[in-house]
């Protein structure tokens, strides 16, 4: 997740820095700030494939997909940059600077943030009560998984391979796992075993 670790500082201060920094961009947890790893050119590719399904899909509805460019707070005291954020509520698609009420979140793996996405990071997206569904991308594989919010706070589990259908349930649409995909060469199967 982080190349660099900023001392403690408090959230105006965290907005200072975000904003003035052409570099880099930076996520804010619990009063400290960490400068972002760029990513590759397949996480890229698939980052850019699913803004592309999203769009096509969701083209006739008032719902804002965001790309990694835009910050989402999800609390006052923690502020992320998912790969890819879809928002439905109104109040969001006036924003200028912030997301505040996220629907669907999507990580794209890499090797270096694939503990903290599935770990803290998850931890954080389940409090955020706007979020409905969480989906992680692999970039070794055809593999995708959603945790999707149900009743009482608690969160199904859905897998998808390089044959399936994903459905994203709090949007209502449907795409396969190969468009996700087109174009990504990825790695021999038993490289990453």
């Amino acid at each position: 997740m982080a190349l660099q670790h900023h001392p403690s500082m408090n959230v105006e201060e965290y907005l200072q820095l975000d904003r003035q920094s052409t570099e880099a961009k930076y996520e804010y947890i619990d009063g400290h700030a960490y400068m972002l790893a760029g990513g590759t050119p397949n996480h890229a590719k698939i980052s850019g494939n699913i803004v592309t399904a999203f769009n096509n899909l969701l083209a006739h509805r008032s719902c804002g997909v965001y790309t990694s460019e835009a910050r989402v707070r999800l609390s006052e005291t923690r502020f992320v940059y998912p790969d890819i954020t879809v928002s439905s509520d109104g109040r969001d698609q006036t924003q200028e600077e912030t997301i505040q009420y996220p629907k669907v979140v999507v990580e794209v793996l890499s090797p270096g943030t694939e503990r903290y996405d599935r770990g803290r990071k998850f931890a954080y997206y389940q409090q955020c009560s706007s979020i409905q569904e969480y989906m992680l991308v692999d970039t070794q594989r055809q593999w995708i998984e959603v945790f999707r919010r149900e009743k009482n706070n608690f969160w199904l589990y859905r897998a998808f391979g390089a044959e399936d259908t994903l459905e994203l349930a709090s949007l209502d649409i449907q795409f396969s796992v190969a468009s996700v995909y087109r174009n990504v060469i990825l790695p021999p199967e038993d490289d990453h075993l």
